[in-house]
């Protein structure tokens, strides 16, 4: 059977979705004294990168499942930059022209605090990524922009990207260092600091000024309570 390509519109293919760890300073500064201890006694230096492979992909007004322990979902929140044309050692001055544009996504994950091994149990359940429509574009300041998460019609967190460890372009440019990104490749800016719970029977709705809002629902996993 063929897979269907994940359209983020009708000119350009969903790749990898790449998620960004650490991105925000004040994330970095609670968990520093973590990080100063063994084994690592620092924090990384170069991007801390994941994976949102295929099957936790889902388009606007999606259903995602949550299992009954922990019975809750981390909404983290974030932009992604989308790739526009094929990115290897680009320089931080640079680096937008290989932009497409921006969506919004819901980089979704079961409560955790291990930043020492894969998260895979948590991050990349079927449905944890649903992605917005891609805003084409050079005109969108992300760091500049402000995003808002409600849940059930209450407003319950907001966040800027003025305050990143690495800007957009800087992210770019230090991730291309190491490996290329292709056309239809996604690189989300990183979870902020905070970000809130949302359980079955939630009704989830994140808007950026300039990128429109992109909603999913929480239900229960099916025979999670088995």
């Amino acid at each position: 059977m063929q897979i269907q390509p994940f359209l983020l519109d009708d000119g350009i293919a969903l790749g990898t979705v790449y998620g960004t760890l650490l991105n925000e300073r004040a994330t970095v500064q609670r968990l520093s004294p973590q990080f100063d201890s063994a084994p690592y006694k620092a924090a990384p230096r170069a991007p801390v990168l994941y994976l949102k492979p295929r099957n936790t992909w889902a388009r606007d007004g999606a259903s995602v499942a949550v299992p009954a322990d922990p019975g809750e979902v981390r909404v983290d929140a974030s932009i992604g930059l989308v790739v526009g044309r094929s990115a290897t050692r680009v320089s931080e001055a640079t680096a937008l022209d290989h932009v497409a544009g921006w969506l919004i996504a819901s980089d979704l994950t079961l409560p955790h605090e291990n930043y020492y091994r894969p998260a895979i149990r948590q991050r990349c359940r079927d449905g944890f990524c649903p992605l917005g429509a891609l805003v084409r574009g050079t005109g969108f300041d992300a760091q500049a922009a402000t995003l808002t998460v409600s849940i059930n019609g209450e407003q319950a967190w907001q966040r800027g990207f003025a305050d990143l460890v690495r800007s957009p372009a800087r992210l770019l440019a230090d991730v291309t260092e190491f490996m290329t990104l292709s056309p239809g490749d996604v690189l989300l800016l990183g979870p902020g600091e905070g970000a809130p719970l949302a359980r079955p029977g939630d009704r989830v709705v994140i808007e950026v000024p300039g990128l429109g809002r992109l909603t999913h629902s929480v239900v229960a996993e099916q025979g999670a309570a088995a």
